[in-house]
């Protein structure tokens, strides 16, 4: 018989949890579209493959901006560092460092500045090498701001071997 209540007791435990979770979760979604129903917008999937070059421009800017996003960590301006060293070929790194240093911008982003979003597509290769064209999106809203960076990598190495600002 103790048991029996023990059980119930665990179970209704559950389902008021449950109950509580599923009461707050339109509260975390976000603001009302104001027909009384919560909206959420879907995130777009995010896939990649180690073995293409396209796919590794996309991480490092995403890990480069999360890096720098976050300058209150301790660890970001290494992290930063660390990501330029590993993506980067040695002679792109001393375009950048010296870009920066003439331009006291940073030599990734070609800006001084961090973007609030960023997209990154394939335009071609050849001759041993690939093409992607980053697009950073400096704010939000129906204006906001877009510069794009050209970024070819080796196809052997996977490394980045030039940056340059378009337009």
């Amino acid at each position: 018989m103790r048991k029996t209540i023990r059980t119930r007791f665990i179970a209704a435990g559950g389902v008021a949890a449950v109950l509580s979770l599923a009461a707050v979760t339109p509260a975390l979604a976000g603001p009302s579209s104001g027909s009384g129903t919560r909206t959420v917008a879907a995130a777009p999937a995010s896939q990649g493959d180690p073995r293409s070059t396209t796919t590794r421009v996309a991480n490092f800017y995403g890990a480069y901006i999360d890096a720098i996003w976050d300058n209150e960590d301790a660890g970001s301006a290494a992290d930063a560092k660390a990501l330029r060293a590993f993506y980067l070929s040695p002679a792109a790194q001393k375009k950048v460092a010296a870009y920066e240093a003439e331009q006291h911008a940073d030599g990734i982003l070609f800006a001084q500045n961090v973007p609030v979003k960023w997209a990154v597509s394939y335009t071609g290769s050849g001759a041993g090498h690939s093409t992607a064209l980053v697009t950073l999106t400096w704010s939000d809203g129906k204006d906001a701001q877009v510069t794009k960076v050209k970024v070819q990598s080796d196809l052997t190495t996977r490394k980045i071997t030039d940056l340059a600002p378009v337009g």
